[in-house]
């Protein structure tokens, strides 16, 4: 790396904080652990409209429907010009039903602290984060900034409609 090659820098807020880490050559995202080692916790409970502040000895329960901010137990500041998509692990999702009810989250290049996490329980039964468990990756994206302009927007193909619009006349059977 040099000098002019854009970089994370990464902040540990206690000593045993890993970095963010890729698990192969070819992966795409930068794993981010939870930090519950005697940690507040914020968390919405699905069944009130408060938020509890939680205090975790290394674990972390969270019940159907419960949305927690976790703690990584780092900051990092992203180079100008670029963002970290907070995204789910697959297998958070797919074996624990933990989602990101924001996902991709977005870590500005201007944020200064600690990176937390922001994971839902849409699960059925109630789910265990333990300290130091990979919950979620970090892509590193390029961001272009431009400039918004007032003016007239006419429209540029035939199609019309809002969601779902680009099927709309696609799903007949044609027959030959």
């Amino acid at each position: 790396m040099t000098q002019l090659d854009p970089a994370v820098i990464f902040e540990a807020l206690h000593s045993d904080v890993l970095p963010p880490s890729r698990q192969t050559e070819g992966s795409a995202g930068y794993d981010l652990r939870s930090y519950l080692k005697d940690r507040a916790v914020k968390v919405r409970r699905s069944d009130a409209s408060v938020v509890d502040e939680l205090e975790t000895v290394g674990r972390l329960s969270l019940r159907p429907g419960d949305v927690a901010l976790v703690p990584t137990g780092l900051k990092a500041r992203v180079p100008q010009g670029y963002e970290a998509q907070v995204r789910i692990r697959s297998s958070m999702a797919f074996n624990r039903g933990l989602i990101l009810p924001n996902a991709p989250g977005t870590v500005d290049s201007d944020y200064p602290d600690e990176w937390l996490v922001m994971l839902k329980n849409d699960s059925n039964r109630t789910v265990h984060i333990e300290h130091g468990e990979r919950i979620a990756q970090a892509i590193i994206s390029r961001v272009e900034m431009m400039p918004w302009i007032e003016g007239t927007v006419g429209v540029s193909t035939d199609r019309k409609g809002g969601l779902g619009s680009t099927g709309v006349g696609n799903d007949e059977i044609r027959t030959g």
